[in-house]
Formats: structure tokens, sequence, C-alpha cells
């Protein structure tokens, strides 16, 4: 039992909306289409039949003392007298055929429930053969009951035999539960709206993007208090970031001060200090402080824009030229991105430079989708070891194996590249690349 309620129970979760305003939508509605269901069934079950049973009854009286009053007075043909009292005071339409065989019993609805109470009173207090009609006209209900030497026929308005108000009570139930739905409804969206500008602006945030126009916290006071919670923690999160950038750049400007004067004595001892260990240690000090303040900075001022990846494409396969590399890439859907160009240009070069330093041929593969961007970036280089694939991404780490270390760099670069896919609300990872090398992946939300 237990297992069949769990297999229930993730069928059922599955297929739940899963959106926050359709499954509210769900718990006003359902509670309501269940109510009026009860109730339905309950008007059907008693109210309906009972009056429907009631109505019959009194018809099928109507009808056995008209047949009373006919075989009392039997030696009378004329039936006119009887056929009047009829009409005015039971407001029968009634008339006396000839002793013909009774129809073939027509179709029965699929709801018959007025000829199943017509058909038990009939035969309860009549026990005669008889014919009912209750499809053919839809105001009228004919019924024919066999005599002894004679047929009677009736016609009696449906409403006589049948409770006619059900359809204004469904309607009223009905009615009313649009219109209540439609009250819930606007109310609902507006408790449901300051709840996704709070989503929008978190998603804004997480892709490094401005918060959207307009964005103040609103709504009941558990949204209005975690609308202010993320507005304090974005400004507490760009001040810590601005006080590191602003640390790090006067850090920068003391070293390069020191490093103007090295070169500056260098330059003044003359030629003796040419192309020396000291010089390039000074030119290597250089390039690490800039990768540093580069990969503390992360570019994070910049403005979100559009980046043509078919561009850069293109400058990355001249470049490929110039190194004699191979160079081929694919562009599924839009090549326009909405990022931070420059940036996201960086993260995109700095894989591409690390594929043509190690590599012979490079293939990209761009999936840009409604939802996602995906860049694929394969070589047929050495690659990396599986467990050094999250190594590489710490700031300064260098491999021992497969790489050249008289190469200039800083340990920099994927870290850099990392840092910037993040601040876009993705990420980057490595794994093996059908060519044999590296293949490194970036995505990114559209």
């Amino acid at each position: 039992m237990s297992t069949t309620w769990k297999k229930f129970s993730r069928w059922f979760i599955r297929r739940m909306p899963k959106r926050l305003y359709a499954r509210s939508l769900i718990i006003i509605i359902a509670p309501m289409v269940l109510l009026q269901s009860v109730i339905a069934y309950v008007f059907m079950e008693r109210h309906w039949q009972m009056v429907t049973e009631r109505l019959s009854m009194a018809v099928i009286h109507d009808i056995s003392a008209i047949i009373d009053i006919i075989e009392t007075y039997s030696q009378d043909d004329n039936y006119n007298n009887i056929i009047r009292i009829a009409q005015q005071r039971m407001g029968l339409n009634i008339s006396i055929l000839p002793p013909d065989p009774l129809p073939s019993p027509g179709p029965k609805p699929f709801f018959a429930i007025l000829d199943y109470f017509l058909s038990e009173e009939i035969t309860k207090q009549i026990n005669r053969p008889f014919w009912i009609d209750t499809v053919g006209d839809s105001n009228l209900v004919e019924i024919r009951i066999q005599l002894d030497d004679k047929v009677l026929r009736v016609f009696a308005t449906r409403s006589q035999t049948y409770a006619s108000n059900t359809g204004i009570f469904l309607s009223w139930m009905v009615g009313t539960a649009l219109v209540l739905l439609i009250i819930a409804i606007f109310l609902l969206r507006n408790q449901i709206r300051p709840i996704q500008q709070l989503a929008e602006a978190a998603e804004s945030f997480g892709k490094g993007r401005p918060l959207p126009k307009g964005f103040e916290p609103r709504g009941a006071d558990e949204v209005r208090r975690a609308g202010t919670a993320f507005l304090r923690m974005r400004q507490r999160i760009e001040r810590q970031i601005d006080q590191r950038t602003t640390m790090l750049s006067g850090v920068s400007h003391d070293l390069r001060t020191i490093l103007t004067r090295f070169k500056l004595q260098l330059a003044l001892a003359g030629n003796n200090f040419d192309n020396s260990p000291l010089e390039q240690d000074i030119a290597d000090m250089q390039n690490m402080l800039e990768g540093y303040l580069a990969f503390a900075r992360g570019e994070g001022a910049e403005e979100v824009g559009k980046l043509d990846l078919s561009h850069l494409m293109a400058k990355s396969s001249e470049e490929a030229q110039l190194r004699n590399r191979g160079f081929t890439y694919a562009i599924q859907g839009n090549p326009v991105a909405q990022v931070r160009p420059s940036s996201f240009s960086r993260l995109i070069s700095n894989l591409i430079s690390n594929a043509f330093r190690y590599a012979k041929n490079v293939h990209i593969n761009i999936r840009h989708s409604m939802e996602t961007l995906v860049i694929m970036i394969d070589d047929d280089g050495p690659g990396i070891p599986k467990s050094k694939w999250e190594e590489v991404f710490k700031p300064f780490f260098r491999l021992d194996e497969a790489r050249n270390q008289n190469e200039s760099g800083t340990g920099l670069g994927l870290s850099i590249a990392r840092d910037i896919a993040r601040s876009h609300g993705g990420d980057v990872r490595l794994g093996r690349s059908p060519e044999g090398g590296l293949q490194a992946i970036i995505e990114v939300p559209a």
C-alpha cells in the first residue's frame, strides 16, 4: 500500500504545475469544484429525484382517474366531456384511439430518470400495457395505455412530470462560481505579482544585470520583508565588491609605482641589465599584478548589452590563421547574446587562447536557445587529468605536467573565465573532448 501511494505521489507531483501562480489557482479552484460537485450530487440525488418522482406520481394519479371515468362510463361513446375535464382541470391533452397495438419501445435517453419514474408509477397504479415517449418532443411527454377495447393517449407538458428548475439551479451555481473565481484570480494576481517581481530581481542579480525598472518591495508583509532583505543583501554584496576593488586598485597603484622605479633604475644602469633575469622578474611581476587586479575586479561595472558571437568567432578565426591552428565553429540559434560584451568576450578569448596554445585544432559549438547559451570549446591537445579539472580554476594554479612552463602566464586565466561566467549567472566546467583533448563548456542563462 505504501509503495503504491509513493508511486502515485511521485506521479502527481511530476504532473503538478511548477509555477506558484498556477498552483495557487489549483488551491482555489479544486475545493470550489469539489464543494459544488458535492452540492450538485446532493441536489440531484435528493431534491431533483424527489421532485421528479412526486410530479410523475401526480400525473399518473390523474391518468388513473381518467381511466376510471372512461371505464365507468364505457357505455357512452361521447368522450368530449372527459377530454374537456382532463384539459381544463388536469392540464392533460387526451384522446381515445382505436385498439391498435402499441408502438415498439423507442431508444431510452442516457439519463432516463423520467422514464424510470413514469414506468414505475404506471406499473404500480394502473398495471396495464403502456408505451411512453420522453424524447420525441422536448416540451411534451406522450403516454399511451392499452385499455380493453381502446388506447388512451395522453400528452403532458414536461414541466408537469419533471423538475424543470434543475437548469436554473446549475446555471446559478456555475455563474456564481465563475464570478467568485474571477474575483479570486484578480486578487491572487495582485498577491503573486510582487513575488514574481522579486524572483525576476533575484534572477537579474544572479546574471549580473541591474534591477528591473521600478522594482520595490510590494505585497503582503512577508513579501515586503523578503524584498527589503534582498535589496539590503544586494547592497552589501555590491559594497563589498567595491571595497575589494578599491583596495586592490590602491595596492596596484602603489606596486606599480615601485615597479616603475625599478624599471627606471634599470634603464639608468645601462645595457648591463638588458634581458637580465631581474628585468624578466619585473615584467612577470607586472603581468601578475595586472592579471590579479583584473581577476578581482571581474568587469562587474560593465552594463549588459548585445554581443555578436559570429563576429567574435570571425576574429578568433583570424587569430587561428596567425597561429597556424585549425579552427572551425558552428552556431545554432540567434548569434546575438545579451551579456556584458567586454567581459564575456574576454571569457571566450581566454579559453580559446588556452586551446590555441596547447592544441593544433580547435572546434567551437554554440547553442543559443530561449533559456540558455551553451558554448563548447573542443581541442586535440594533451588535455588535463580529470582529478585536476576543478583545481585549475583556483587562482595562480599551474599544471606541472603536459604544460610548457616557459610560456608566460599568471595562472589566472581560468579563474577569471569562471568568475566572469558566474557573474552572468552561469559557470564554466571542463570535460573530455571528442577530439581527444580538453573540452571547456560555458553555460549561462540566456
